[in-house]
This record gives structure tokens, C-alpha cells and sequence, in this order.
């Protein structure tokens, strides 16, 4: 995996302490921290109906102490930004190629040195949409990591980790718990967001 914000020495501290106190400041509430049993997964990021997801979450990483990345359209890696959004831990996805995301996914949580989290919007879209994608999930099938449900409620201002969901196997069933762990959390477009 690629050099981010959160492998840079210095920044990465400076950015913790402004992420701490942005957060208290503006009434935010983290919760919940990472197992060691934790340390590579996949993070379920929802709901995500907004930009500013991308801000609120890097601020609640930092202030988690965790070691993530994202994926995002590749629309937004395009010329001047690509470097910044690589070096904010992002990794772009051509949603119109059928190039094996999974597999590589997969690939690069396993060759981490250290620990790594994988950040993935199951809706796919910040648009209204009543459909998961299941990238998420099978990326941690096989990668053989937990995945853990973080979430943001806009509403209550909370924000943090989740429990840790184990993969059974049983796709269906997974998606239908998983969905209901998040029925509860507003986005902060909240009508955009369907957990049933």
C-alpha cells in the first residue's frame, strides 16, 4: 500500500490533535475502538450520502489511531488532485471497467507490513439508492478479515467503530444483519439513505 497522511510522521500527529479538537469543538462524539483481531479489515463506511464524508472520516481515523484507505471514483484522482487524494489514503475505482477490484483488494490487505483498513462505501454512490454493492464483503471473504462497521450519524453527531461482523458465508443473511446494524444512523442528507 501506498505512503498517506496517516504513515507520515509529524503530519500525522499534527492532523490527530486538530481532528480531536475539531471534533469536540464542533460537537462530535467518537466511539468504539479497533481489536487487534482488527488490525487488517475492511470498514464498512455508511451511510455516505454526503461530500463531506471524506473530511468527517479522515478526522474520525485520525482520531482513532487507525491506518486507512479508501476508494473513491476516478474521476477525482484526475490532474492537479491525484497526488492529494492518493496521499489521503485514497485508491480510484473505474466503475465502467470490469477489472478485477476484489482480487486486488484482497491482494494488497494481505501484503501489508502492518496494520490496514480498508474503507468501502457499500452503496457505491453518495445518490439515493436502496441497493448495497457487495465489493466489501467478498473483499474480506478473501482476504480472510473481519469486517468492521463504522459508522457516521449526522443526526446525533456520533461517530466510531461498530462491532466486528465475521463473514458466515451465507451472502444473503450477512447483508440483511449488516443492514440492520446501520437501519438506526441518518447521513447528513438523510433521505438519500435506505438501510431496509
Amino acid at each position: 500500500m501506498h505512503r498517506t497522511i496517516f504513515t507520515t510522521p509529524i503530519v500525522n500527529t499534527l492532523l490527530r490533535a486538530f481532528s480531536v479538537s475539531f471534533l469536540k469543538i464542533t460537537g462530535w462524539k467518537i466511539e468504539g475502538s479497533l481489536p487487534a483481531s482488527a488490525s487488517k479489515s475492511v470498514l464498512i463506511a455508511a451511510p455516505h450520502t454526503s461530500n463531506w464524508d471524506l473530511p468527517y472520516t479522515l478526522m474520525v481515523a485520525f482520531a482513532l489511531r487507525l491506518n486507512i484507505y479508501w476508494m473513491g471514483k476516478a474521476q477525482i484522482f484526475r490532474p492537479p488532485f491525484r497526488g492529494l487524494m492518493s496521499w489521503l489514503g485514497g485508491i480510484p475505482v473505474a466503475r465502467e471497467t470490469t477489472n478485477n477490484l476484489v482480487a486486488a483488494s484482497a491482494a494488497a490487505i494481505g501484503a501489508a507490513d502492518g496494520p490496514v483498513q480498508l474503507i468501502v462505501p457499500p452503496e457505491g454512490t453518495r445518490s439515493k439508492t436502496r441497493e448495497w454493492k457487495t465489493g466489501f464483503y467478498h473483499i474480506a471473504v478473501t482476504a480472510q478479515v473481519p469486517i468492521v462497521l463504522a459508522y457516521m450519524d449526522y443526526e446525533r453527531k456520533v461517530s466510531g467503530l461498530g462491532e466486528i461482523f465475521v463473514p458466515t458465508g451465507d451472502v444473503e443473511a450477512d447483508i440483511a444483519a449488516i443492514k440492520a446494524f446501520y437501519a438506526p444512523f441518518k447521513g447528513k442528507n438523510a433521505s438519500q439513505y435506505h438501510a431496509d
